[in-house]
């Protein structure tokens, strides 16, 4: 099983987004180091003094100057506030900062009112997934100059590596989403730690709808990958205690509070008491919004909700507020999982 990383640049208390990009960094290095396949960021809007991963395309080319060889991408960028040409000029000079490592993760989903109409969103489209299908139809044509001759945009340029271009990912948490990609022919992402109860039927729906793609980018086979929020410590004990700050962030989520991350202490006294592991098998119906263990405890988690989606590959996302804890949590799962270290 292959293993990734998410990350969405979380602002230390009493930090800035300076410290939080020189965090990301870090991660993105320590990533490389230890193996995991790929490194990708995030797109959050109106909340940059707790998450200040707002504009992949910038983080990345920054990233590419401080890596060497692992895939960089985003997750994802917001396609429903820019223009496809645009988004494939940014990522044409990832790739030529970073040639032939590039995945452009291509999202969608509306912030604050406020954020939408600052960004020029109309947020009501009268087929926001055609919309989206020929937005993300579009930005492939532009990163592999697959238009027609006769085509407007045909004789449009991107800055190019000479490598391979970015590799066009669908990223989702939704059936329609899994729809859209499979209709394509493009490689699927679902978010699990959004909405882990559709992860099963979204892969369902995503091969009962897949047609080999003939757009360039796409592929032949379906090719899906999903992501899951999970933390790593030495003892089931410790990472359910480190879990709480995901938990305790999910209610205050629920409760308008967006973007938070409470301390272990604070999680676990909102909580009430330090959550139960997650237990080393789980119920077939069962996948926890998020998970924790040692690091023979999350290999085989993670084995199991791979294989109930079909996938070989599994990103990481984890709600940690120590970013020390973070690097330990990466590092110890990397040993569970075998990664081989680059």
């Amino acid at each position: 099983m292959d293993l990734s990383v998410v990350d969405l640049s979380p602002v230390p208390d009493d930090g800035t987004a300076t410290d939080a990009y020189a965090n990301t960094v870090e991660a993105a290095q320590q990533a490389e180091r230890l193996g995991y396949e790929r490194f990708w960021v995030a797109e959050h809007h109106a909340m940059a003094s707790k998450i200040a991963g707002t504009t992949p395309e910038v983080l990345l080319g920054h990233l590419a100057a401080e890596t060497d060889s692992i895939r960089l991408g985003s997750g994802a960028v917001l396609l429903n506030h820019y223009s496809p040409f645009k988004v494939a000029e940014a990522f044409g000079a990832l790739d030529a900062l970073a040639p032939g490592r590039v995945d452009a993760g291509l999202g969608r989903a509306n912030g604050s009112p406020a954020a939408d109409r600052a960004l020029g969103t109309e947020r009501r489209v009268a087929n926001p997934d055609e919309d989206h299908s020929e937005k993300i139809e579009a930005v492939a044509n532009h990163l592999y100059d697959d238009y027609p001759d006769d085509h407007p945009y045909a004789d449009l340029e991107i800055a190019r590596s000479g490598e391979d271009p970015p590799v066009p990912w669908v990223l989702g948490s939704s059936a329609s989403s899994a729809a859209i990609a499979g209709e394509l022919g493009m490689r699927f992402c679902f978010a699990a730690f959004i909405r882990p109860q559709f992860a099963e039927p979204a892969f369902e729906e995503y091969r009962e709808q897949f047609e080999p793609s003939e757009l360039a980018g796409g592929i032949d086979e379906p090719e899906g990958m999903v992501a899951v929020n999970a933390v790593c410590a030495e003892t089931d004990e410790q990472a359910a205690r480190l879990r709480a700050m995901a938990e305790a962030s999910y209610q205050r989520m629920a409760r308008g509070e967006i973007g938070t991350t409470p301390s272990v202490e604070e999680a676990i006294d909102e909580l009430g008491s330090v959550p139960e592991p997650t237990p080393a098998t789980l119920d077939a119906d069962e996948w926890p919004r998020a998970i924790s263990g040692s690091p023979e405890t999350l290999d085989g988690l993670l084995s199991q909700l791979a294989d109930r989606v079909g996938v070989d590959e599994v990103m990481i996302q984890h709600v940690v507020a120590d970013h020390e804890d973070a690097l330990r949590s990466h590092e110890l799962l990397a040993d569970g999982v075998g990664l081989t270290p680059r």
